[in-house]
């Protein structure tokens, strides 16, 4: 729905497409994510060519917020900011909460609808879909262009070669004041993808499969391109679930090139948008889309950007797509896959399946679980859950029938939503229960109980396990025509390798940051710890819980101790003097806060007593909303290294305490000095040092004013 007209001119890409800065021909080879950043950035040094491993200043075409909205209006409101820098950037979807219809979240929903028509911002009301597919739907996510969520799963508009990354609460606030935010590139990755797949094998075989096969950090906090023979034959509604959960794979941009599929799926989305307004081609053509136009597709044909020859990766994966079959995730990991056929011999009974979320409901998607489900029930003791991407796929789904089979099945349907997928609403998954989903995201306790299995796999695969009742391939599924089963083929390109580390240089402290950072270390012996077990998803969207509360509760979902035993910590903790912050230092392994874009994950950790998070490596997103708020993140793998192999079980990575304890407390003091970035640790072993990279003065100043919202207030004071 929208409440504003249009500006003229918005949907002409020469006119108002590109926020622009000028440069001449590079001279620097660049990927085809460096020239759309390039495109985006604003107030560059002349000639300066953007490279991974950049800071720039942003400004994204759009920026969507969802059921967050919320408290973005309260951010932007305590910034002190009163007007919307450009209305037509800002873009709001209500999807998360929708099963809700408590007099409180309509109030809160009619909040933020009040909100939008008051500065003329474009919004999509409850019931109209998730907020990505929406952004696909209706162009905001467009080839080439730079739009950014405050939502993990941004990464999905690269699906249709559109540079889609996540940002935060704080950061939408400050685009919403100001238009732009900052952003660090990422490194860059090719994907390179091989042969063709099999009949019966989907783009989520191919995603589910990519995570357990380079499972060792490959893509982390990576903007992942993909190429080679094998994308062409891979259908638009693949290439979107493969971005969508990139994500989960560990990068923050996953994007596919403009082609003759994606030039062809603009014009039957073109023809589409065109008819759904008038039943009769009688009557004078609709009003031209301002994004999906005419005009639009053909300065795309024309324009078409390519990576340079020359352009630096910092790796490059190959995967053979021939050599695939159908995968399953889990359970309780997405780094966790195991082929299907291998998998199907255990006959896992379910309890529940679910066909939702901006992952794999679309047509296609419906269509596959339709054709399986055809003639047949689901299982008794199983409850099957389907819910449409947007309203307006599930309006093509009725139109071709496909969503009739599914209720005459049994299917129970749910609003167009994130529902279940994000642990709000119907049918979650009960203790001891199993569960197989279509969906990205089989974390412990995301979609349910902690104690509950979560897998993930196709909406064929989902809805045949209904049927069956236990995990199982579809009848429809031809053995004969799939590759052995066993893991797909896969290798890292020679030659490929990070590109070096550059130096840090040696810059003065901010004033008023401290000079070290000092206490009692707690460790936490595990890999790919979630914002789920940072911070429980059922307390996300309770807008008016306060910091203490957050602080009783964070880690709730990994270690319910956690917090208990912090708080019995701090007391005997005090600085050595004024430069230093005292509190509870904790050390974790890889990719610590992976996972959804909640910012509770670290302000509950601050406003639990933690100021210092050490871990082998960071999930981005998570960093991000570390620093806005002024949690300091430093990477040490030689610290974690050290520490999981003296108390993890058996020394090994992401096996938790020797003694099976979530959280180990030897009673080891730290000390981490921000000048010079060395690390004394003291413990029942006597002393060691150790060396960090620390953070420069952009980030302490944000520390220093209490995070971004607090940096914004200063600016515009």
């Amino acid at each position: 729905m929208r409440l504003s007209p249009r500006i003229p001119g918005r949907g002409c890409l020469q006119a108002a497409r590109f926020f622009a800065t000028s440069v001449a021909t590079p001279r620097i080879p660049q990927t085809i994510i460096e020239k759309v950043v390039q495109k985006y950035s604003v107030s560059l040094p002349d000639g300066k060519i953007v490279k991974a491993g950049d800071y720039v200043m942003i400004r994204p075409e759009h920026v969507m917020t969802h059921d967050n909205t919320g408290p973005v209006i309260s951010k932007f409101k305590s910034i002190g900011a009163k007007k919307i820098f450009d209305p037509r950037q800002a873009v709001f979807t209500l999807d998360h909460d929708v099963q809700n219809k408590s007099d409180k979240n309509l109030a809160k929903y009619a909040n933020i609808e009040a909100f939008a028509r008051a500065h003329g911002i474009d919004f999509y009301p409850a019931g109209r879909g998730i907020g990505h597919q929406v952004l696909v739907e209706e162009g905001y996510a467009f080839p080439h262009t730079l739009t950014v969520a405050s939502d993990s799963h941004s990464n999905m508009y690269g699906g249709v070669a559109c540079v889609g990354t996540a940002i935060v609460r704080t950061d939408a606030a400050a685009l919403w004041a100001t238009g732009k935010t900052w952003w660090q590139v990422p490194r860059m990755v090719k994907v390179e993808f091989r042969g063709k797949l099999a009949p019966g094998v989907t783009g989520k075989d191919v995603i589910v499969a990519l995570c357990g096969s380079f499972n060792n950090d490959e893509v982390l906090n990576a903007a992942i391109e993909f190429t080679g023979e094998g994308v062409s034959a891979l259908s638009i509604d693949d290439r979107l679930t493969i971005s969508n959960m990139t994500t989960e794979w560990g990068a923050l941009v996953g994007v596919f090139p403009v082609d003759d599929t994606l030039l062809s799926w603009y014009e039957s989305a073109l023809t589409k948008l065109e008819q759904r307004t008038f039943a009769s081609k009688s009557v004078p053509p609709p009003p031209e889309h301002p994004r999906i136009n005419r005009r639009s597709l053909d300065a795309l044909r024309a324009t078409n950007l390519t990576s340079d020859l020359g352009a630096q990766y910092s790796s490059h994966l190959i995967f053979d797509l021939s050599t695939l079959v159908p995968h399953v995730s889990g359970p309780n990991s997405v780094k966790v896959s195991t082929p299907l056929p291998k998998l199907e011999s255990q006959q896992i009974a379910i309890q529940k399946a679910y066909l939702v979320s901006c992952t794999n409901s679309r047509v296609s998607d419906i269509a596959a679980a339709a054709s399986v489900v055809e003639g047949k029930k689901v299982a008794e003791g199983v409850e099957f859950y389907v819910a449409a991407a947007s309203s307006v796929v599930q309006a093509e789904a009725e139109k071709l029938g496909h969503w009739n089979k599914l209720i005459a099945a049994g299917a129970k349907v749910l609003p167009a939503g994130c529902g279940p997928c994000i642990g709000l609403g119907t049918g979650l998954l009960e203790e001891g229960e199993t569960g197989i989903s279509a969906t990205n995201r089989n974390y412990k306790g995301r979609m349910g109980h902690p104690k509950a299995q979560a897998y993930l796999a196709s909406p064929a695969v989902v809805a045949a396990s209904a049927v069956k009742g236990f995990i199982c391939s579809p009848n429809s599924l031809d053995a004969t025509s799939l590759p052995p089963a066993g893991a797909p083929v896969f290798s890292i390109a020679s030659g490929s390798s990070d590109a070096a580390e550059v130096p840090q240089a040696e810059e003065p402290l901010f004033p008023g940051f401290p000079a070290a950072f000092s206490g009692r270390l707690l460790f936490a012996p595990q890999d790919n710890l979630s914002t789920d077990a940072l911070y429980p998803g059922k307390y996300t969207y309770q807008d008016d819980i306060t910091l203490e509360r957050q602080a009783q509760v964070v880690m709730e979902n990994y270690d319910p101790s956690f917090a208990g035993n912090v708080a019995t910590i701090l007391p005997s903790l005090s600085a050595s003097d004024e430069s230093t912050k005292s509190g509870v230092v904790l050390v974790s392994g890889y990719n610590f806060g992976t996972g959804s874009s909640r910012e509770q994950a670290a302000t509950a950790l601050k406003a639990a007593g933690v100021p210092l998070v050490i871990a082998g490596s960071f999930g981005d997103i998570f960093k991000r909303n570390a620093i806005n708020n002024g949690l300091v993140c430093l990477e040490c793998p030689e610290l974690v290294a050290d520490l999981t192999a003296t108390y993890a079980k058996g020394g090994a990575r992401g096996a938790g305490g020797r003694e099976g304890e979530l959280t180990v407390d030897q009673g080891h003091e730290i000390r981490v000095s921000m000048t010079d970035g060395n690390v004394t640790l003291r413990g029942p072993d006597g002393e060691k040092t150790y060396k960090v990279r620390t953070v420069g003065a952009s980030v302490q100043e944000l520390w220093v004013c209490g995070g971004l919202e607090g940096f914004i207030l200063k600016s515009i004071r």
